[in-house]
């Protein structure tokens, strides 16, 4: 476990929404020009993200293996909000428990996307930020037109058929993906199946450069401490100054701005006796709240490590974990707001990638959210596709005597 690294993930990824605490009176935020106030839906989005944003990443530190989990909350949730429009009954109900949207209609939800891809993208000339949304469906099929038109207007999504039976669609949406992630996320899909029929897509970037930089002439080696015990070099940048500064009885936290101050990154570092895990899976969102309100100015010295990593995770388990299970159902989701052909629709797969860098300048950071939508065969068609372990055997046919069986896991290339 890498304790330092895993809390740049969790805290990296929640700075593009943590905007919407009270800012800090100090001189740091000097800078931090005037936004406007929250409306009370966006009020009630953010911390609806940032609910499942806590509680999908604490379920992903359970469940994952993978030692540096980062993930971009408002990613994710984009990309459901989008095919949110498309569900009805009980898979809506489902969705909005989990995406934490209970109590919002579908229009106070759309409209309060709509005003905060607006503010996130207007807030700070000093920092780039995007947000891109695209919608890319079966040209052969025909879809619900209100679902289109909600996710154009309240989402800005770019909408397009393709012929998914062509090898070249595939190509154009990762293109897409590429473009509206700076080239940091080149591939979001990595084949479209014959019962594929939409890809819901969120693509994120963000470059913020920090407002105090770390003089490249201080970086040294030194070592990165792991929780087993074990050691690994690492580049380590050094910094003395004025700096927003938090200590508990868990952990030591400071908060450094990028650009005009509206973006930051805060860090929080475990103290001996505590681990990183520990402290992830007991917050809340009023507790971060508090914590993010209880800092103060104070003169010292920081160390933290550059470091670039790349993360990728399918979230259907996650998901299903959460709550939203009966949209991942082929038989009984309900997404007839988006597509009422014969067939019945579903979502087969929420696929998440990630990419940051933090260096002496700043921090550079894409994500990318692809909601896959596929259908049910019906009549005489079926499909199969044996892309999961199975059981096989050889048999005699007219006594049934088999002679070989096994299980494949891991097929070779050979």
């Amino acid at each position: 476990m890498r304790p330092l690294l895993k809390v740049f993930s969790i805290f990296s990824s929640f700075l593009l929404v943590f905007f919407a605490c009270e800012r800090i009176n100090s001189p740091l935020t000097s800078k931090t020009k005037y936004v406007r106030a929250l409306t009370s839906n966006e009020t009630e989005l953010v911390s609806a993200d940032n609910r499942f944003g806590l509680k999908l990443f604490q379920q992903i530190v359970k469940s994952d293996s993978q030692e540096n989990p980062f993930i971009s909350p408002i990613s994710v949730s984009m990309a459901l909000g989008m095919t949110l429009n498309g569900a009805d009954g009980s898979t809506r109900e489902a969705m909005e428990s989990t995406l934490e949207l209970q109590g919002l209609s579908q229009q106070q939800i759309n409209e309060a996307y709509q005003s905060l891809i607006k503010l996130l993208l207007d807030l700070d000339p000093q920092v780039d930020f995007r947000i891109a949304n695209s919608i890319w469906y079966r040209d052969d099929l025909t879809f619900v037109q209100e679902f289109i038109d909600l996710n154009k207007l309240y989402f800005n999504a770019m909408v397009q058929g393709l012929d998914f039976l062509d090898p070249a669609s595939k190509d154009i949406i990762n293109q897409w993906v590429k473009d509206n992630t700076n080239g940091k996320i080149p591939q979001i899909i990595d084949q479209i199946d014959p019962v594929d029929i939409m890809f819901l897509i969120n693509a994120i970037y963000f470059k913020g450069i920090w407002t105090y930089q770390f003089k490249e002439d201080l970086t040294h080696n030194d070592l990165f401490n792991f929780a087993n015990g074990g050691q690994i070099d690492c580049r380590m940048m050094y910094q003395e100054g004025e700096f927003e500064y938090l200590d508990t009885d868990k952990f030591q936290a400071i908060d450094l701005p990028y650009g005009d101050g509206n973006f930051r990154m805060t860090i929080f570092l475990p103290k001996s006796g505590a681990t990183v895990d520990s402290l992830i899976l007991s917050l809340d969102n009023n507790l971060l709240n508090r914590w993010l309100q209880s800092f103060s100015v104070r003169k010292g010295i920081i160390e933290i490590p550059k470091f670039e990593l790349e993360y990728k995770i399918q979230l259907n388990d996650v998901l299903t974990l959460l709550g939203m299970g009966i949209a991942f159902d082929p038989y009984w989701a309900d997404f007839t707001k988006l597509y009422a052909g014969p067939e019945n629709a579903f979502i087969s797969e929420v696929l998440h990638k990630t990419y940051l860098k933090v260096d002496e300048k700043g921090t550079e950071a894409a994500a990318a959210t692809s909601v896959t939508i596929s259908f049910t065969s019906v009549g005489d068609e079926f499909y199969f596709k044996a892309n999961r372990p199975f059981l096989f055997m050889i048999r005699e046919n007219h006594s049934n005597t088999i002679l070989f069986i096994g299980k494949m896991s891991t097929p070779s290339l050979n």
